[in-house]
């Protein structure tokens, strides 16, 4: 018989009900509970949260996520455990997954968003118009990707139509992207773009947060306009370059 209520709203419901003590279904037939004492432990109300399924029959994919990369010893196995990812729908509409691309190692790690239709055709992160502009900005205070920087995205495959991730999409894929900095080992976090923001602080407002520091996964992060969006408003490179001063004084131990 069909309850009326939708998947999101029967598993809310049902985490209610285990928050306050429930353990067991109640079944179509009645069951005599005094004619065979239960002796079986009962399960505690974590382990039967945790036994929910993110959609029927499918197990939770940050869960799935969280295990994965947890297990990823090294940068080469945090890469081969993203690729056998199949929770994300975003890989089946992807020509490739986009790790990386840099210096692993470097002081500065920066993230930006998503990959775009030329990240997904190279397989690399900034690439295309959007990556040009990235290495001047970066040359221009020093810095250089084959030599003293790392880059990834937050999310390794692109959107169709390069639309904005959705929140269920940055929330698996997030485990991944945490253990990435963990095994990068970075001094500074860069993040670019609306997205990333909401994805590493959990914030949205990029051109109210930009050139501000604050914290995140151990480190300082810095916040910045994503180069996509300065070649679409260029008369906010200003802005962008105040911001590359203040990471080259954070470098040079300046502020």
């Amino acid at each position: 018989m069909e309850s009326g209520l939708d998947y999101y709203s029967a598993r809310a419901l049902l985490e209610w009900q285990v928050e306050l003590g429930v353990t067991e279904a109640i079944g179509d037939a009645p069951v005599d509970r005094y004619s065979v004492p239960d002796m079986s432990p009962k399960p505690k109300k974590a382990e039967v949260a945790a036994a929910i399924p993110s959609k029927p029959g499918q197990a939770d994919p940050v869960m799935v996520a969280q295990a994965a990369a947890k297990g990823a010893g090294s940068l080469d196995q945090l890469r081969d455990a993203m690729e056998a990812f199949d929770h994300c729908e975003l890989k089946r509409g992807a020509r490739q997954l986009v790790f990386a691309d840099g210096t692993p190692g470097a002081r500065v790690m920066i993230i930006g968003e998503a990959p775009g239709r030329d990240e997904d055709r190279e397989g690399k992160p900034f690439v295309g118009r959007a990556g040009q502009l990235l290495d001047r900005m970066l040359a221009a205070i020093d810095l250089d990707r084959r030599q003293n920087v790392y880059i990834t995205n937050v999310l390794p495959w692109r959107p169709p139509q390069n639309r904005d991730p959705k929140p269920e999409e940055i929330g698996m894929m997030k485990p991944f992207l945490e253990r990435h900095v963990a095994l990068a080992r970075p001094e500074i976090l860069v993040v670019m773009g609306n997205i990333s923001c909401q994805a590493v602080l959990g914030k949205r407002g990029i051109t109210r947060l930009r050139g501000q520091w604050d914290q995140a996964m151990g480190l300082p992060v810095i916040l910045m306009f994503h180069p996509a969006y300065l070649l679409r408003q260029p008369q906010m490179k200003r802005q962008a370059w105040a911001d590359l001063l203040e990471l080259k004084a954070r470098l040079r131990g300046e502020s």
